[in-house]
């Protein structure tokens, strides 16, 4: 979805649903979701003790029933923000919520209960996320950025292989070009596991003692990345030079600990070819648009269905033996051109004219297909135009394409764009 909460938002839920051992009130057993919004008031109570709450559910017949489940009361808070629906149980939120699973909780309730109930809930998650994140107090100190102590050995072993490369060069084993690659991939290799052991190092929870709140920022999702923390506190590695050359003295130094004449001039390098890459893509960005549209701003939806009987066999897409995207993602929203049957039990899983909706795809997964025939716009049989079966989903709507839609321009602009 679209409307996803961003920065501070995601911190505070994250924040709440964080579950830590031997917190104060661990093991109460609380009535219901409101026993423990009081307890917490009172400060019986921690956000992040780990409770044992009856809960109001529905059950497959969408009957209500009470279950006792394991929970902290930050989740407990979450899971009262949402609509009263029977697909939208306490599983949703039970569980850790960084960004992607927000995401997905938004994108479940949008599914079940409609555009309404999904911008309320929205708009309750904000607040409360707003909130948490203040409460929490979570800052940023150069104390949170930890730099690993095997960074000396992991740096001291890399200048040990680079000076044998030098020295297999100085005596013609080695062309200049191979001594180059040898030498960054060292550098790589050296940097990857400074910046390994500091994430393990920050990661690490430690009883009576606040989670670092660096860690939570990007884990979370609400703030940077892994390279960026490994600037600040492991090394900053290998820089580009403006002509897109890797510079082969790396920065060994990180920005907590300070960066030398010699290595702040190499990173000028890098800052400069930042800003002249952005300087310099806005223009081609556009242009490739405009050229994108030009060839598909008349494929339109002009027809519901244009009758073929065609159709396009998808697999996962892989990348050597890694799975790059799966057979789910490749099927989901579109229309099958063929009834897909579970091969061990001879069931039909998706009728041949039928959308592969979310519980489709999955089952199809667990079936362990691994292809499937789908209708394509590539084979669309319209006269002009495209048709609304070979399209498949609309994906900013969720529901099948609408007569009329401008999928080509659509297209184009995602392209051009992303």
């Amino acid at each position: 979805p679209i409307i996803v909460p961003s920065q501070d938002i995601i911190l505070g839920l994250y924040y709440m649903s964080l579950e830590r051992e031997k917190e104060h009130g661990e093991g109460m057993a609380f009535a219901n979701v409101q026993e423990i919004l009081l307890a917490l008031g009172n400060g019986s109570v921690s956000l992040h003790a780990k409770v044992k709450a009856r809960v109001a559910t529905r059950d497959e017949n969408g009957e209500r029933v009470t279950r006792v489940i394991e929970t902290t009361p930050g989740r407990a808070q979450l899971a009262d923000l949402l609509p009263d629906n029977p697909n939208c149980s306490f599983e949703l939120v039970n569980k850790l919520m960084t960004k992607k699973h927000v995401s997905d909780v938004i994108d479940h309730v949008y599914r079940h209960c409609g555009q309404k109930d999904t911008v309320i809930f929205c708009d309750r998650l904000m607040s409360l996320g707003f909130g948490q994140a203040c409460d929490a107090g979570i800052s940023f100190g150069i104390a949170d950025l930890t730099t690993p102590d095997l960074k000396e050995k992991y740096v001291n072993e890399a200048e040990a292989e680079v000076k044998t490369f030098e020295q297999q060069y100085l005596d013609g084993l080695i062309t200049q070009g191979e001594k180059y690659n040898k030498v960054v991939d060292v550098w790589s290799r050296c940097s990857d596991l400074v910046a390994d052991e500091m994430m393990k190092g920050i990661s690490t929870i430690r009883e009576g003692e606040p989670i670092n709140s660096v860690w939570m920022m990007a884990h979370s999702g609400a703030r940077g990345s892994a390279a960026q923390i490994k600037q600040l506190a492991g090394m900053r590695g290998l820089m580009a030079k403006p002509s897109g050359e890797i510079i082969e003295t790396p920065i060994i130094s990180s920005f907590k600990e300070g960066l030398n004449v010699l290595e702040y001039f190499n990173s000028t390098h890098g800052a400069r070819k930042g800003l002249a890459d952005t300087a310099l893509k806005t223009a081609n960005s556009g242009y490739l648009t405009r050229r994108l549209v030009d060839v598909a701003q008349d494929c339109i939806v002009n027809i519901e269905d244009c009758g073929t009987s065609k159709g396009l066999t998808v697999r996962p897409v892989m990348n050597g033996s890694d799975v790059v995207e799966t057979i789910y993602d490749r099927i989901l929203g579109r229309i099958m051109a063929e009834d897909m049957v579970d091969l061990s039990t001879g069931e039909v899983i998706v009728a041949a004219g039928d959308m592969v909706t979310e519980e489709h795809a999955e089952r199809i997964e667990e079936a362990g297909v691994d292809q499937a025939l789908i209708r394509s716009a590539l084979l669309c049989e319209a006269e002009t135009g495209i048709c609304g079966q070979c399209y498949g989903r609309d994906l900013a709507r969720g529901t099948s394409v609408n007569i009329g839609e401008a999928v080509g321009v659509i297209a184009a602009q995602s392209i051009g764009e992303p």
